[in-house]
C-alpha cells in the first residue's frame, strides 16, 4: 500500500506539472492563440470625415476679388532655417537612418547563425540518473522477484569534424535484490566506458560534417554584401533627395521672381492706362498673369515641403522629424563639370565591385556545397562503432572503484550498422533540386552581368546628354531674358501688350526651370553612375560595422 501511494503521488505530481497554468490540459484555451485582434479592426473599413479634423471650412466661391500683395507670398516666412551641406546630410543618414539601422542588424543575425552552426562541434556534458524498483512474481528462487536498481551516469560527448563522435562516460550502479543466491547484495559497479562512432559512407568526412558551417559562412558574407549594397543605396537616396530639394527651392525662387515680374507688369499697365497710353484690358491681362504666378508659387512651395520632408525622413535627426517646421536650405551648390568617360573601363569596374554579382558568386558556392552534400546523401548509411569499457565491482562504493582502478576487467566491442533505402527517391530528388538551382543561378548571374553593363552605359550616356542639356538650357535662359527685356521696352512705347510680355516672362521661367532641372539631373546622373559601379560620389571612404543590438 505504501508503494501504491508513492506511485499515485508521483503520477499526480506529474499531472500537476503538466497541467500548471491551465484548468484542463486536454482542452484548448484562449492563451494558446496569443493575442487575437478584434475582427472589426481587420474586417471593417471605416470612413474618414475630413471636416472633423479641420479647424475651419471655407468656400472659394465666396472669395471676392482683391488687390495682390507687392511681395511674393512666402509660406516659410518666420520659420527656422537650417543650412545643410551634402556632407552633413550623408553623415546624419549614416548615423540615424532607420532603414540603415535595420540593414546593419542583418550581418549580426547571420553571424549568430554561423556561431550556431559552429556550436554543433561543442563538447557536451551529460548526466543520466535512473532509479527503478521492480516487484515481479517469479517461479524460481534463482530469479529476483524484488529488486532496487539505481544508475548514475555522468559523461562527455565530443563531436568530431569527421562526422563521428567520442563519448566518455563513468556509469555507477547500485543493485539490491531479494535473490538469496546473490553473491553481493547490495552490489555496486563503477565502470569507465569509451565509445567511438564514425560514419563510413553517408555523412562521412570533414566536408559533410562541416557543410552547415560552410553554408552559414557563405550566408554571412551574403548578408554583408547585401548590407553594403543597402548602405550605397541609402546614401545615394540621400544624395538624390538633397538635390531634389535643391531643385524645388530653386524652382520656388524662379516662381517668386516671376510673381515679382508679373506685379511689375501690372503696375506698369496701371500707369499706362491712367496715362491713356493703352486700353484698360491690359490691366485685366496683367492681373490674370499675377494670378497664374500665384498658383505657380503655391505649387512650388508644396514641392519644397514634400522634398524636404523626404530628406528629413532619410536623415532622421532628433528634433528634425518629418513633422517638424524647420526649413532645410541646401548649402552645397552644384558644380557641373564636363566629363569624358571611359565606359568600358567603368563597366569592368562595375563587374568587379557590384555587390549583386558578389552575392550571386557566394550563392553559387553555396549551391556547389549543397550539391556535394546531396551527392553524399545518395550513399548507403554505414556506421562503425568501437567500444572499450573498464569494469569495476564490489560490495561497496569503495570496493567498486578499487576494482576499476586495478583495470583487471575489460570489455571490447566493435559493430557496424547499415541502411540502404529502396529506390532512394528522396536523396535523388534533393540532388536534382540542388543541381537545377545552381543551373538557374548561373543563368541569373549571366543576366545580371548584362544588366549591370547596361546600367553603366546608360548612366554614361545620361551624363553626356545631361551636359548638353545644361549648355542648351543656359543658352535658352540668356535668349529668353533678352526677349523679355525687349518686350518690356516695346510695351513701354505701346508696341506690345501685357499678354505678350507675360508670355515672354513665362518662357523665361520655363527656361530657368529647364536649366535648374538639367543641372540637378546632371548631378543625379553622376550619382546613378556611381551606384552602377558599386561606389559613392565623393572622396571620403565609408566603412560600416554590423550593429549589435545587445
Amino acid at each position: 500500500m505504501q508503494r501504491l501511494a508513492m506511485a499515485v503521488g508521483g503520477v499526480g505530481g506529474l499531472c500537476l506539472v503538466l497541467a500548471q497554468g491551465c484548468s484542463n490540459p486536454l482542452a484548448p484555451m484562449q492563451s494558446d492563440y496569443g493575442r487575437v485582434v478584434a475582427s472589426e479592426r481587420t474586417r471593417e473599413v471605416v470612413s474618414l470625415k475630413i471636416s472633423e479634423y479641420a479647424a475651419g471650412v471655407s468656400d472659394p466661391r465666396g472669395v471676392a476679388e482683391g488687390d495682390f500683395a507687392d511681395d511674393a507670398p512666402d509660406r516659410f516666412e518666420g520659420l527656422e532655417r537650417i543650412e545643410l551641406s551634402l556632407e552633413d546630410a550623408r553623415a546624419s543618414a549614416l548615423m540615424n537612418n532607420l532603414d540603415l539601422q535595420v540593414a546593419l542588424v542583418d550581418p549580426a543575425i547571420a553571424n549568430a547563425s554561423l556561431s550556431e552552426a559552429e556550436a554543433a562541434f561543442e563538447s557536451l556534458f551529460f548526466l543520466n540518473v535512473n532509479r527503478t524498483e521492480t516487484d515481479t512474481p517469479t517461479s524460481s528462487t534463482l530469479t529476483s522477484a524484488q529488486q532496487e536498481f539505481t544508475n548514475i551516469e555522468p559523461g562527455v560527448r565530443i563531436p568530431l569534424r569527421t562526422g563521428g563522435s567520442i563519448e566518455v562516460s563513468a556509469p555507477f550502479t547500485r543493485i539490491e535484490t531479494n535473490n538469496q543466491f546473490s553473491t553481493l547484495n547490495p552490489a555496486f559497479t563503477a565502470d569507465l566506458a569509451l565509445t567511438l562512432s564514425q560514419p563510413l559512407l553517408r555523412n562521412a568526412g570533414r566536408f559533410s560534417a562541416t557543410n552547415a558551417i560552410r553554408v552559414a559562412s557563405y550566408n554571412r558574407q551574403i548578408s554583408e554584401a547585401q548590407t553594403k549594397l543597402s548602405v550605397i543605396n541609402q546614401l545615394a537616396a540621400v544624395d538624390r533627395a538633397y538635390w531634389r530639394l535643391y531643385q524645388a527651392r530653386q524652382e520656388l525662387d524662379v516662381r517668386q521672381q516671376q510673381y515679382e515680374l508679373a506685379m511689375a507688369q501690372l503696375r506698369r499697365a496701371e500707369r499706362e492706362v491712367q496715362a491713356g497710353e493703352v486700353a484698360e484690358i491690359e490691366v485685366t491681362r496683367a492681373q490674370g498673369g499675377v494670378a497664374d504666378r500665384l498658383e505657380d508659387i503655391i505649387n512650388a512651395e508644396n514641392q519644397v515641403l514634400i522634398r524636404q520632408r523626404e530628406l528629413k525622413r532619410r536623415m532622421n535627426i532628433d528634433g528634425l522629424d518629418v513633422d517638424s517646421s524647420q526649413v532645410l536650405v541646401p548649402g552645397t551648390p552644384p558644380d557641373p563639370v564636363r566629363y569624358e568617360l571611359d565606359a568600358p573601363a567603368l563597366a569592368r569596374r562595375a563587374i568587379e565591385q557590384r555587390m549583386e554579382l558578389l552575392e550571386l558568386e557566394l550563392r553559387l558556392l553555396t549551391d556547389a556545397a549543397n550539391i556535394r552534400d546531396a551527392e553524399n546523401r545518395l550513399l548507403p548509411l554505414l556506421d562503425a562503432t568501437l567500444g572499450y569499457t573498464i569494469n569495476g565491482l564490489g560490495s561497496s562504493e569503495g570496493d567498486a572503484f578499487d576494482t576499476l582502478a586495478e583495470n583487471d576487467f575489460e570489455d571490447w566491442s566493435i559493430g557496424l550498422r547499415g541502411e540502404l533505402p529502396i529506390g532512394n527517391l528522396a536523396a535523388r530528388s534533393s540532388l536534382r533540386q540542388a543541381v537545377l538551382t545552381r543551373l538557374q543561378r548561373v543563368s541569373s548571374k549571366a543576366g545580371r552581368d548584362q544588366t549591370i553593363r547596361q546600367e553603366v552605359y546608360d548612366a554614361v550616356d545620361a551624363i553626356q546628354a545631361g551636359w548638353q542639356r545644361v549648355l542648351a538650357a543656359r543658352q535658352a535662359v540668356v535668349l529668353n531674358r533678352r526677349t523679355l527685356e525687349a518686350e518690356q521696352r516695346q510695351f513701354g512705347v505701346g508696341d506690345s501688350t501685357s499678354t505678350i510680355v507675360l508670355d515672354a516672362a513665362a518662357r523665361l521661367a520655363d527656361a530657368q526651370s529647364a536649366e535648374i532641372n538639367a543641372i540637378v539631373e546632371y548631378q543625379v546622373s553622376q550619382i546613378d553612375l556611381a551606384v552602377a559601379t558599386g561606389s559613392l560620389l565623393g572622396a571620403a571612404r565609408i566603412r560600416w560595422e554590423p550593429r549589435d543590438p545587445s
